[in-house]
C-alpha cells in the first residue's frame, strides 16, 4: 500500500514522455532510459499503477530491471507504461506503447520509423542492443530484399559503399530473438538519407484512395484534394495534377475547373506535393466521369482515380414518413403528460360513458369496508360525523356505492370479531380514516389488524387511505401503514373540501371514486336520479 501510494505522489515530481511503436506478434523488449546508475527500477502499467512482475512461468510481460518484455505482442497491449528509478533522485518516465496490426502488402506501418543516424552508407539495425544475443537474418530496402557487391553486412549493421541517390529509402533489419528456447521475430526500420541534394521515392499517393466514391450535390461548388510523397528533399522533377476522363485539367473548361498546388516537406525531409481541383459547378456529366490523380517523379508514376456521386436525398415519401413520425411522438408525449395531468378525470369519464349494465358475480356484498377511529367519549367530533352523513351520502347515495360501516352496518347481538372479519371479506375495497387519534391510539382496533391483514398478507382487497388530518413524516403510524402509504400515497382532505363536502366532483372525492370499484349502470342511475 505504501509503495502503491509513493508511487502516485511521485507521478508529480517529474515525468519524461517516449513513444514506442511495435509491430503485432513480433517480441518488444523495451528499456528505461537511465540517467545515472539506478539502484533500483520498478515497471508500472501507468493506467493502473500496477507494478509489472519479474517472469513467471507461462507469462507474456514481464519486467527485469531496466528492461520491459512482450513476447510476443499484442494489440491489447497498446497503452501507457511507466518505470521508476532511484538513485540519488527518483526519475518517471512514461513509455507510450502503440502495437500495430499487419496489413495486406504493407511490410512495415509508417510509424515504426527510426531517424537516420548517418548520410555516409552505415545504417546501424534500431534497437537491437535491447535483444541479447539477437541475430539479423535479413535486410530490406523498400520491403525488397537487400542485394548486391555495394552492401556489407555486419553483425549490427548494413554499410553502403559509395552511397548514391537512388540508395535513398527506408532500410529494415529482420532479426530473430531466443528467450528460453523460445524463437521470436522482431523488424525495425530506418529512413537513409544521403548527403546528395536530393533523392526521388517511388510515388506514394496517400489520399485518395483508388476507386474511392465522393458524394456531391448538383449546382454546387466542390473541391477534391490529392497528396503525394515524392521523395526525400526537394525533387527535380515533382508533379501531382488532375485528369478528368484522361484528359488534363489545363486543358478543360477553366471557368468551371482549376487547380491549385502547394509543396512542403514532413519529417526526415520527405517531400510531399498537394494539389486541390476546383470545380466552380457540379452538373450531371460529371457523375459519369473519372477524375485522375496523377503523381509523377524521376522514377516513374502513379495514379489514383475516383467517382462522384450524388448525395443521398430525402424525397417527398421519407419527409412525409419522418413528419409524420414526429407529429406521432409529439402527440404520444402529449396524450401521456395529459393523462398523468388529468388521469382521475379520464378514468371516471371512461366509466360512466361505458358504465356496464352488469358485472361478473364476485361474491362481494359491499363496496368498501370503512374504517376509522372510534371516539372514546360521548362528544360528537368531524370524523363520526364524515362517516356516518357526508360519506353515505356521496358514495351511496349519489354514486351508486354501497358502504359496510361499524356501527351502523353490525347489528346487536352479533359476534364483533366475527362479524368484522365477514363483512370484510364481503368488501371489494377497505377505507381506512387516517387522523392524528389513530395515530396516538396505543391499542389498534381488531378491524385495523384484519384490514392489514388482508391487504398485505392475503393481497386481495385493496385499501383507500384517507388522510383526514394533516400527518406530516408518518413515522408514528404502524410499519404495515407506511408501507401502503409509500406504495401508494394517500387522499387528502383539505380545509377548502368542508365548504360544499356534499359535492361529488371536488377533487377529493374524484379521487375517491377513482380508486373506488366500478358501479353498475342501473344502480348509478337510480341513486342519481
Amino acid at each position: 500500500m505504501c509503495e502503491h501510494m509513493c508511487f502516485v505522489f511521485l507521478i508529480f515530481l517529474f515525468v519524461s514522455l517516449l513513444s514506442v511503436d511495435a509491430m503485432e506478434g513480433e517480441a518488444l523488449v523495451i528499456k528505461c532510459p537511465r540517467w545515472s546508475s539506478a539502484v533500483n527500477v520498478a515497471w508500472y502499467h501507468t493506467d493502473t499503477n500496477k507494478i509489472i512482475p519479474a517472469e513467471e512461468e507461462g507469462s507474456r510481460i514481464f519486467s527485469l530491471k531496466r528492461f520491459l518484455w512482450f513476447l510476443p505482442t499484442s494489440r491489447q497491449d497498446s497503452g501507457n507504461y511507466t518505470c521508476v528509478t532511484r538513485f540519488n533522485s527518483t526519475k518517471l518516465f512514461n513509455m507510450s506503447v502503440q502495437v500495430h496490426p499487419y496489413k495486406q502488402g504493407v511490410c512495415f506501418p509508417s510509424q515504426i520509423r527510426y531517424p537516420n543516424d548517418t548520410g555516409r552508407g552505415k545504417i546501424v539495425c534500431p534497437t537491437i542492443d535491447n535483444y541479447k544475443n539477437a541475430t539479423i537474418i535479413q535486410w530490406y530496402k523498400d520491403c525488397k530484399p537487400l542485394q548486391g557487391q555495394r552492401y556489407f553486412k555486419g553483425e549490427k549493421y548494413v554499410f553502403i559503399n559509395n552511397p548514391r541517390q537512388d540508395d535513398d529509402g527506408y532500410y529494415t533489419c529482420q532479426f530473430i530473438y531466443t528467450h528460453k528456447g523460445n524463437v521470436f521475430n522482431v523488424s525495425a526500420t530506418r529512413i537513409f538519407i544521403s548527403k546528395v541534394k536530393h533523392s526521388p521515392l517511388p510515388p506514394q499517393i496517400l489520399f485518395p484512395k483508388d476507386k474511392d466514391v465522393i458524394e456531391v450535390e448538383l449546382g454546387a461548388a466542390f473541391s477534391l484534394k490529392c497528396q503525394a510523397r515524392l521523395g526525400i528533399k526537394k525533387q527535380l522533377m515533382a508533379v501531382v495534377t488532375w485528369d478528368v476522363d484522361n484528359i488534363p485539367v489545363k486543358y478543360l473548361d477553366f471557368s468551371r475547373f482549376h487547380e491549385e498546388t502547394h509543396f512542403f516537406e514532413g519529417r526526415e525531409q520527405e517531400y510531399y506535393r498537394e494539389t486541390t481541383l476546383h470545380i466552380t459547378e457540379i452538373k450531371k456529366e460529371d457523375l459519369q466521369a473519372n477524375f485522375t490523380c496523377v503523381a509523377v517523379n524521376e522514377m516513374y508514376n502513379t495514379k489514383a482515380t475516383v467517382t462522384l456521386q450524388l448525395k443521398a436525398q430525402l424525397g417527398l415519401p421519407n419527409v412525409l414518413l419522418i413528419v409524420g413520425s414526429l407529429v406521432l411522438l409529439v402527440a404520444i408525449a402529449v396524450s401521456v403528460i395529459l393523462y398523468q395531468s388529468f388521469r382521475v378525470d379520464i378514468v371516471l369519464l371512461y366509466r360512466e360513458i361505458f358504465q356496464p349494465d352488469s358485472v361478473k358475480d364476485d361474491g362481494k356484498i359491499y363496496d368498501a369496508y370503512v374504517i376509522y377511529p372510534k371516539s372514546h367519549t360521548n362528544e360528537a367530533n368531524f370524523v363520526e360525523y364524515f362517516v356516518y352523513q357526508i360519506m353515505p351520502d356521496i358514495l351511496e347515495n349519489k354514486c351508486g356505492y354501497k358502504l359496510c360501516i361499524y356501527g351502523r352496518d353490525i347489528y346487536p347481538g352479533e359476534d364483533t370479531a366475527s362479524a368484522i372479519e365477514k363483512r370484510m371479506q364481503k368488501s371489494r375495497r377497505l377505507i381506512i380514516l387516517l387522523t392524528c387519534q389513530l395515530i396516538n391510539c396505543n391499542e389498534h382496533a381488531y378491524d385495523q389488524h384484519i384490514a392489514l391483514y388482508n391487504a398485505l398478507i392475503q393481497n386481495d382487497t385493496k385499501v383507500i387511505l384517507l388522510e383526514m388530518e394533516t400527518i406530516g413524516t408518518y413515522e408514528k403510524l404502524q410499519e404495515s401503514l407506511r408501507f401502503i402509504i409509500k406504495r401508494q400515497g394517500t387522499v387528502k382532505w383539505k380545509e377548502q373540501h368542508t365548504v360544499h363536502p356534499q359535492s361529488s366532483n371536488s377533487k377529493f372525492w374524484k379521487q375517491v371514486r377513482y380508486h373506488m370499484p366500478r358501479t353498475l349502470r342501473s344502480s348509478y342511475s337510480a341513486n342519481a336520479r
